[in-house]
């Protein structure tokens, strides 16, 4: 919980103000989790609230305590490499940021103490302290700004290391101490400053304008001067920390469900071992041995607790059958895996130089899971690079400009010929030079913001939609010029400059979907200029002026353009002087400062004319229209969900072919339901009538509603804001409660859908709503800004484009939307094969090697004899089969990725988490099943009845678990080199290597006498066992038995493929015959 209420500081040079910062002081060091002290208790602490971890700490407990038949070391080194192998690389991640913070903490900076310039390091920095900040540097803390060496008194800075915006942002000094521009100035302020306690909202801040958050960075201003407010910990940035996504793939529910199979089936060998042990020893002669010395009563007591130490005892002989080593397996996988995506060159973008990134490798298999695709469509689908196309200025079309005589009239179309009146056309014209926020940069000066007529400058604003604007003016003969102190220069028709004083800018915010300025004019009279949506502007002017406008932007919007509605009205003194005074008490307000705000906007932008409306073209990105299609081939929903009008979304929907000429669209918006009290009742029979539209005539899938598309008529669905809100919200009354399940049926069975007018809020309600259906399908978003994120954090994956806010937010970041193809068609379904085939691959396993063990028992009179030497118990998951899987799980590719890139079917094949079903889960566990019973049986009736030795003697009791043993490390391995198909020199290296350093280990291992053991029981089994040509014989055959089904497999695999290419051979021949013949007919 964070603070509400007030706070108060001081900023002055006394020494008891001094003291009175220093309570503030912090040291900025928030990103690390752990310290020297504490990382050991700590990370262990984290590290064993995993089931897993705590399961073998819980057994290796127990062989501590109890007489178990195998040493503590089996389970403990085990755990102990898996818990260290997570330690090294968590505390190796916290070591990189405690070494980042510390360059932050001691990084330069400069405080002035009176009237001269300190050099401090950063985590010295009290608050209350006045900083200085040149351009390019970053804040160190969070800053009221007090003053700049702009006459202006305004500052730019990039936020790019907070929210991932790159545009450049205006701030505004306190004007009270706009005037302090200099150290010995600054340094005479003295003053109270009363701010709100440290919030980790970002943009809800009190006073956002005159606020600089720790992590932005100055742009085009020489320097500032700011009094930190916010410190250390108390930073927005700090506040704003957030760890790795929490969120949890499908691949490891699976996990958890086959763990729970195979601990039952522990259980189940334990209790059947145990009650074995006692029906075997109810008979007297087989009872405990004779030198036992152990009389009738005393083994008759604590019989209770002998069956329990005995049910444990049987637990950890056969806890192996758990994959302990899988989790770090998986994580390194995921971990490693992670680069591929980000060493990609096909997803590096050459315009912006940016590639794509990983910020969670938690999710990475997910990617080939995905069903439902959410996207944004300004700057998503769209490059966001704003072009003016045209305007019109009470309802006469303008296009291109003729000369400054004939003004800029040009028309076409059946809509107006005549132009408007000439003051009209200014008046419009002057109205996109003054209401926006453009800045001007000069490019031969610092922070010039003066530009001679013919001077060479950029344009820079947080909005594209703005620049835009003033450069369509600008074509038309006005130019704006930039700032001068608190006015505004722009240039006319004639060349002559106009100078208007900037009283108040009314910022735009996505509730109100429109911007504001009040300017007063060189003859003192007061104007306010407005510009949005259509849908925020008309109801707020004339309305007998908005039918001639409104057709305009209807037509505009159709051919995909993005339109912007112009306004103005005049004030009276008396009318500023009461806005002056209100914008004045809400910005001062501490509590409901939002809330007053935005009442004095909503009663200032009223009872406005409306003089024109503007069209802005943003293009679709490239290959954006083809990555949809290929999206929709794999078998995904595509919806787009946008603030845009419907007009303008409907015709990009089109453009990327989202919607195809022969898709029936059905609309589900204010115009089809109307206004008035029937809304509901009549949007409730809308949707009964889509619904059994779509039920009557589309089919039911195989597979439910799923990929329904795919057969008869295809639909598409058009939803705007407000009626999705009557269908979230319905009204107590309307008695239509059921809204909610009838959508979202209609959603499911539509190929795509588009949401338009949509707030950010609802962006994630709509992703919450599918998340939640029947199935819970995989869903992905991908989004560029602000209004995204809250729709990225809800899905399942989130996908933010490089470089802007959404980036932060996300799980992965792609430059282009395009690049979205080949994260889901190629990596994602190389991530999912690797990491569902390395699962089952661990537990079948560990199934091989538990199976022998338990059978053993009914051979050895249930006395919880191991089969195995404790070495080869303890590394067999650590080297001798866990460096095959890790390569097979990094490297394979079953299906080449141009292959799997190209053709956007084979997505299908793993949908529905396809190979962690419990069809392939019983496969597998079939298969371990049959090798286990073939390497011990196979073994046994070998050992029965032969001797295997040239001197006559047979093997023992080690060398038969040895030759088990081989048995399986060769036939688990060999079975991974069947499965892989995409062979490179490391899964050479690893797959022979495991093997030959098997041999190796078992020669050395059994070929010294060592001394810190008490029994010697394999010296030299391993050589011995090898000098046996029967041995050889049953090794091999053994081998290839367990092996020959996978290998029949495979054959069968290849013939059917194999027919299957000579048919499509054939069936082509036979089609190029046929057409060949049918034009020679002709």
């Amino acid at each position: 919980m964070f603070k509400t209420g007030k706070r108060k500081f001081f900023s002055t040079q006394d020494f008891l103000a001094a003291c009175f910062c220093v309570a503030y002081l912090s040291l900025f060091s928030f990103l690390p989790q752990y310290t020297v002290w504490n990382f050991l208790p700590k990370n262990l602490f984290e590290q064993f609230r995993r089931i897993a971890n705590f399961y073998f700490l819980i057994i290796f407990l127990v062989q501590v305590i109890v007489d178990t038949p195998t040493s503590p070391v089996t389970s403990g080194l085990p755990l102990f490499f898996v818990i260290t192998v997570t330690a090294i690389k968590q505390g190796y991640e916290d070591w990189l940021r405690h070494r980042a913070d510390k360059e932050v903490n001691k990084s330069a900076v400069f405080v002035v103490e009176n009237a001269k310039h300190v050099k401090k390091e950063s985590e010295k920095i009290k608050v209350g302290d006045i900083i200085e900040v040149a351009t390019d540097e970053t804040f160190p803390c969070d800053l009221i700004f007090l003053s700049s060496s702009s006459d202006d008194g305004t500052c730019y800075v990039t936020t790019a290391s907070l929210d991932g915006e790159s545009n450049f942002k205006t701030h505004y000094a306190v004007r009270d101490t706009t005037v302090l521009c200099t150290s010995e100035a600054i340094d005479s302020l003295s003053a109270t400053i009363e701010c709100e306690q440290p919030q980790p909202d970002l943009y809800k801040s009190l006073g956002p304008e005159n606020l600089l958050l720790k992590g932005a960075a100055l742009k085009n201003t020489k320097k500032i001067y700011g009094v930190a407010v916010y410190t250390g910990m108390e930073t927005k940035m700090a506040l704003n920390y957030q760890g790795k996504s929490q969120k949890r793939s499908v691949v490891e529910k699976s996990i958890n469900a086959f763990l729970i199979v195979y601990l039952c089936i522990l259980l189940s060998k334990a209790t059947v071992c145990t009650t074995m042990k006692y029906i075997w020893q109810s008979h007297s002669f087989n009872d405990e041995p004779w030198y036992n010395q152990k009389t009738k009563r005393e083994k008759e007591s604590f019989k209770v607790l002998r069956i329990f130490t005995d049910f444990l005892s049987f637990m950890v002989l056969f806890n192996f059958i758990i994959p302990v080593s899988m989790y770090v397996t998986v994580e390194m996988q995921k971990f490693l895996g992670s680069f591929f995506i980000t060493w990609d060159k096909e997803m590096y973008d050459e315009d912006i130089k940016e590639g794509a990134l990983v910020n969670t490798s938690d999710l990475n298999e997910e990617l080939g899971q995905i069903e439902y695709v959410f996207t944004d469509k300004t700057g998503t689908l769209t490059e966001n690079t704003m072009e003016f196309i045209e305007c019109c200025v009470d309802g006469h079309k303008y296009k291109d400009s003729i000369s400054e005589v004939d003004g800029f009239s040009c028309t076409d179309g059946p809509l107006k010929y005549e132009k408007a009146e000439k003051c009209r056309e200014e008046l419009f014209l002057r109205a996109l030079c003054l209401c926006h926020t453009v800045q001007i940069k000069e490019e031969d000066t610092v922070d010039g913001l003066t530009m001679p007529l013919e001077g060479r400058s950029t344009y820079i604003s947080s909005s594209p939609d703005e620049i835009a604007l003033v450069k369509g003016a600008k074509k038309y003969g006005f130019t704006f010029l930039g700032h001068e102190n608190d006015y505004l220069k722009i240039q006319n028709q004639k060349n002559e400059t106009e100078m208007y004083q900037l009283l108040h800018v009314l910022n735009f915010d996505p509730v109100r979907r429109r911007m504001s300025v009040i300017v007063r004019t060189s003859t003192g009279k007061l104007l306010l200029f407005c510009k949005g949506a259509d849908s925020s502007v008309f109801p707020r002017v004339q309305q007998d002026e908005i039918q001639q406008t409104k057709v305009h932007v209807e037509r505009n919007a159709l051919d995909g353009y993005r339109t912007l509605c112009v306004a103005f009205k005049e004030l009276t003194q008396e009318e500023y002087d009461q806005i002056d005074r209100q914008l004045c008490e809400a910005k001062m307000a501490l509590q409901d400062r939002e809330e007053r705000m935005a009442k004095v906007f909503d009663d200032t932008e009223d009872d406005m004319h409306l003089i024109g409306a503007t069209a802005v073209e943003d293009r679709l990105q490239e290959h954006a229209a083809e990555t949809i299609e290929a999206l929709h081939a794999a078998g995904m929903k595509v919806w787009v969900l946008t603030g845009d009008k419907m007009e303008t979304a409907k015709s990009t929907c089109y453009a990327c072919r989202l919607f195809q000429t022969n898709t029936e669209l059905l609309e589900l918006t204010m115009k089809t339901v109307g206004e008035g009290e029937r809304k509901e009742d009549r949007l409730h029979e809308l949707l009964l009538e889509y619904h059994k539209k779509l039920m009557h005539e589309i089919p039911k899938s195989r597979g439910g509603m799923k990929r329904s598309w795919t057969i008869g008529q295809e639909y598409g669905l058009i939803i705007d804001g407000s009626t999705l809100s009557l269908i979230l919200n319905p009204s107590q009354d309307s008695g239509s409660s059921n809204y909610k399940s009838i959508f979202l049926q209609v959603c499911l069975k539509c190929t795509a859908v588009l949401c338009c007018r949509m707030a950010p809020l609802q962006k994630a309600q709509i992703v919450r709503m599918v998340k939640s259906t029947k199935g819970s399908p995989i869903t992905l978003s991908i989004g560029d800004g602000a209004n995204d994120v809250s729709m990225i954090l809800e899905a399942h994956v989130g996908i933010g484009k490089e470089g802007r806010q959404a980036a932060r937010n996300s799980d992965y970041a792609v430059p282009k939307f395009k690049h979205l193809k080949k994260l889901l068609l190629a990596h994602g379904h190389l991530y999912y094969v690797r990491i569902a085939h390395l699962v089952q691959y661990f537990f079948y396993k560990n199934l091989c090697f538990i199976l022998p063990q338990f059978l053993y028992q009914f051979f050895c009179g249930f006395s919880q004899q191991p089969l195995y030497d404790a070495a080869y118990l303890t590394m067999y998951n650590i080297c001798f089969t866990s460096l095959p899987i890790l390569a097979y799980s990094l490297l394979e590719q079953h299906i080449h990725i141009e292959a799997l890139a190209s053709d956007p079917k084979l997505y299908m094949r793993i949908s529905d988490n396809a190979m962690l079903q419990w069809k392939p889960f019983l496969y597998w566990t079939f298969l371990g099943t049959f090798e286990g019973l073939v390497f011990f049986f196979g073994v046994y009736f070998l050992f029965q009845n032969s001797s295997l030795e040239d001197n006559g003697k047979v093997f023992g009791n080690w060398t038969f678990g040895t030759m088990i043993f081989t048995i399986l490390v060769f036939t688990v391995t060999l079975k991974l080199a069947l499965d892989t198909r995409f062979w490179t020199w490391m899964n050479h290296f690893v797959i022979w290597g495991s093997l030959a350093f098997y041999v190796f280990f078992s020669f050395f291992w059994g070929g010294i006498i060592w001394p810190f053991l008490k029994q010697q029981r394999m010296y030299f089994i391993f050589a011995h066992m090898l000098t046996s040509v029967s041995t050889w014989l049953a090794i091999i055959l053994l081998i290839v038995i367990s092996l020959f089904p996978e290998i029949l497999l495979i054959v069968f695999k290849n013939v059917k493929r194999a027919s299957h290419q000579v048919r499509d051979e054939l069936l082509g021949r036979m089609v190029f015959f046929f057409n060949y013949k049918l034009l020679m007919s002709f």
